[in-house]
């Protein structure tokens, strides 16, 4: 079984949102004022959308779109969860799981084979606070208040291809992916046993997984980034709606958890409200982590978006001492590199 990882990056480019709202703005004069997602670093503000957000938009995109059937979600009390049942729901399988009912011992979960970042500004940014009205009743004017801003954004998300329709029943947290009766079911299927190549049972012989057809496989990791077409979310769209696609990506399949390409933007100026793209820091990770790329690394940029480094990143595809780079438009990056990541997948 191959350990191979897709690993994205992306940048956002916004302007006048509220992508991420975070409650009350307990800094604004108006009692109705709501504040977005911000945090520091160095002494800088930055604002943010939370993981569990884009996730969330990831979701929306996949069902509307690639025809996704959700699994349903029970609520009991004070807890919520999934069907999990990750053969006939395929957010189960690339979202991740955990199932405790009350009175039940049979506990399942499952690590998610999709992890994300949140998706931060790329600059210091500091909202804005606009001011509101409703004033279409009689009487006085109603003011609230929101806080805005306009920003270049990253994000990063990791897609292990080893585990997206590969399932263990081990006794253990995480690894007990599977029901006693979905145990059954897949065992009938067509579903195949093969061997952990990492976890060995007490006589020391691999322990077994059970996994899905290779095309289900294969249309379960493609969706998922190919989504990221047309991904659309955020908070307050009808005056603030904001474009969430991806305006540059970085797609590649490695060897490795790491994710290689977390600095290659950064920022400049007085107060760090400038963002840079690092490029001499692109050609440092793609030559110190050449040989754990396994095939071609895919850019794809929007033509109008950062067009100032267009040149260099030609300068890619006959650079030596790196893998094979294709620069492409964003959607193209997307295509190719699903295609590449489909003949990966074992």
């Amino acid at each position: 079984m191959k350990n191979i990882k897709t690993q994205g990056f992306i940048l956002i480019d916004v302007d006048v949102v509220a992508l991420n709202n975070a409650g009350k703005n307990t800094q604004s004069n108006y009692d109705n004022a709501v504040a977005t997602k911000t945090i520091r670093k160095n002494g800088r503000s930055y604002v943010y959308v939370s993981g569990q957000a884009w996730r969330y938009w990831w979701r929306e995109s996949l069902q509307k779109h690639f025809g996704w059937k959700m699994s349903p979600i029970t609520r009991e009390s004070k807890i919520a969860f999934t069907e999990a049942n990750p053969i006939m729901f395929p957010d189960d399988d690339i979202f991740g799981y955990m199932k405790a009912p009350k009175g039940s011992k049979e506990t399942v979960t499952r690590v998610s084979p999709l992890k994300n970042s949140a998706i931060i500004s790329a600059s210091s940014t500091t909202p804005v606070e606009n001011v509101s009205s409703m004033a279409r009743h009689e009487g006085d004017t109603v003011l609230f208040g929101k806080q805005e801003y306009s920003a270049i954004m990253k994000g990063m998300f990791s897609i292990d291809l080893a585990m997206v329709g590969t399932f263990s029943d081990y006794d253990r947290t995480g690894f007990k992916n599977l029901s006693k009766v979905l145990l059954e079911e897949a065992e009938k299927s067509d579903a195949e046993k093969i061997d952990d190549p990492f976890v060995l049972d007490t006589k020391g012989k691999p322990k077994k997984l059970i996994r899905l057809a290779k095309g289900t496989r294969q249309k379960r990791a493609s969706d998922t980034i190919q989504a990221l077409k047309t991904i659309s979310g955020g908070a307050m769209q009808a005056n603030n709606m904001g474009d969430v696609t991806p305006k540059y990506i970085i797609l590649a399949t490695t060897t490795t958890g790491n994710h290689p390409f977390s600095h290659i933007i950064g920022n400049k100026g007085q107060r760090d409200e400038e963002v840079v793209f690092n490029f001499e820091g692109l050609v440092e990770v793609l030559k110190d982590y050449k040989d754990t790329f396994d095939g071609t690394v895919f850019i794809g940029r929007r033509s109008g978006f950062m067009d100032e480094i267009a040149n260099s990143l030609e300068t890619l595809e006959t650079m030596a001492g790196i893998p094979k780079v294709k620069i492409l438009s964003v959607n193209e990056a997307i295509d190719q590199y699903c295609e590449q990541m489909k003949s990966q997948i074992e």
